[in-house]
């Protein structure tokens, strides 16, 4: 099984972005379903190496035809390959995506993109009531060098029925709980670039085994399972 990005992939898309129309794609269709075979297969190893650490239920890789019904983007293919892989539910929460994409777009990420209005004032209450376990979680060093701090998006001001002058605030008022990592073209296609994706996505662990905690116990931690 290939563990490698093929440079090709990089090359297809590149092509693509200056031809993204449908009689540019089905001529070269060969050509990048060939690449989709190699591309899904590192997905796929990559998956492989998460479920030593990890109990990944399903691994997903998106297509490349772009749903444009609701989007002022007409152009019909995306130029990026991406895919998620998920935990084993409910006992087991958050997410891994890897997307691969040219001209030094790429990027792994993890954790929580949209979580349901329970999770997130569930997540918020937590940190209302004790954010130190979150706090030291971010300030680990081992875990910061790797992911820095959380991305997204965010509330101006404090969700409803929570103090805006709160210690927590910086956390409460996120809508998002996500960390990213981005890579250059030349690290995608160095040989261990799978083994390096798994080993960042392993030292999230931390991280998730406590949302995990919090969303899976009421705010007295007795088990909502």
């Amino acid at each position: 099984m290939s563990a490698t990005i093929p440079k090709e992939a990089l090359d297809f898309f590149k092509k693509l972005a200056k031809n993204n129309n449908r009689d540019w794609f089905n001529e070269h269709k060969a050509e990048f379903k060939a690449i989709e075979t190699k591309v899904k297969s590192s997905y796929n190893h990559l998956g492989s190496l998460m479920s030593v650490h990890d109990q990944i239920e399903k691994i997903k890789i998106f297509r490349i035809y772009r749903d444009v019904r609701f989007s002022k983007n007409k152009l019909p293919y995306k130029t990026h390959f991406g895919g998620s892989f998920t935990r084993k539910k409910p006992e087991l929460r958050g997410g891994y995506y890897l997307h691969i994409q040219p001209n030094n777009e790429s990027f792994i990420a993890t954790g929580f993109w949209e979580p349901n209005k329970e999770d997130l004032f569930r997540i918020r209450k937590e940190f209302e009531m004790d954010d130190s376990e979150m706090r030291a979680i971010l300030n680990d060093k081992t875990f910061n060098k790797t992911w820095g701090g959380f991305v997204g998006d965010e509330l101006k001001t404090a969700p409803k029925g929570f103090d805006k002058e709160h210690p927590a605030i910086d956390l409460i008022r996120m809508k998002q709980y996500i960390f990213v990592k981005k890579y250059s073209d030349e690290e995608v296609l160095q040989d261990d670039f799978i083994e390096g994706v798994n080993d960042a996505f392993k030292k999230v662990r931390p991280y998730f085994d406590y949302m995990s905690d919090v969303l899976t116990t009421n705010l007295n931690g007795e088990s909502l399972l």
